[in-house]
């Protein structure tokens, strides 16, 4: 008997910030203006598709016609939706992504998407946060362009721990949501002389997920670094309430 492969598929829905600029690929894409892409996706056999309800685009918005439009056509297509909620972005203007109320605004937005839409039950409320703590506050590359361990670090948690009370939102209107979460998994490799860089790198690709399923305690490789940047208060939530990927 052949085994039957369901296709799973995403529309680029990178919303970031470089300086002062503000890159929606949505709008580059053409994807605002073409609401006939979702019949070309169901055209390449994909029955699951993770789908942009972007914070940075919709927090404050009193009109949302254009994605109950989208949503309600991806429900007569019969595919099955993931929500992205942040994707390699910080948030709209005035949530840093380094700070606490990253978290308490992610999770108020996760509450207005759930009770709009309470029949989406996929989510991935924060994309890629290991990858986004470094390009936003290791490497400088994305807002808030910081440089630093201690600010990676804080960016980390926070997306995190803003995933999880997201989640918990979520599941007050739909307790069946489920956390589909994604990260760079990449292994690196070395020459002999860069081996303790390779090995640190390799340790911490898992982090994100470490954090998320309440393990970084006391004894945890990255523990003491995560509580110099003074996480032990947001540490031991993640611990006591843990938001495993299903």
């Amino acid at each position: 008997m052949a085994q039957q492969i369901e296709i799973w598929g995403g529309i680029e829905c990178t919303l970031n910030r470089v300086g002062p600029h503000r890159w929606d690929q949505l709008n580059w894409n053409g994807h605002y203006q073409r609401l006939d892409d979702l019949n070309r996706i169901v055209d390449l056999g994909i029955k699951t598709l993770r789908y942009p309800i972007l914070w940075e685009r919709w927090e404050g918005e009193s009109d949302w016609s254009w994605l109950d439009q989208r949503l309600e056509r991806i429900q007569e297509l019969g595919i099955r939706p993931i929500a992205g909620l942040v994707h390699h972005g910080s948030g709209p203007p005035g949530a840093e992504l380094t700070e606490p109320g990253f978290v308490t605004r992610l999770a108020a937005f996760a509450d207005r998407v759930a009770q709009r839409y309470p029949w989406i039950v996929d989510y991935t409320p924060v994309n890629e946060p290991l990858t986004t703590a470094r390009f936003c506050a290791l490497y400088g590359h994305w807002y808030p362009h910081q440089r630093s361990d201690r600010s990676f670090a804080r960016a980390l948690v926070y997306q995190c721990l803003g995933t999880m009370r997201a989640m918990q939102a979520i599941r007050a209107h739909q307790p069946l949501a489920r956390l589909v979460q994604t990260e760079d998994l990449g292994k690196t490799h070395s020459v002999p002389a860069l081996r303790y860089q390779a090995d640190f790198e390799n340790r911490r690709r898992w982090l994100s997920l470490d954090l998320l399923c309440g393990r970084v305690s006391l004894g945890h490789p990255f523990y003491r670094t995560l509580c110099q940047a003074g996480l032990q208060n947001e540490l031991a939530l993640l611990v006591s309430q843990p938001c495993a990927p299903t």
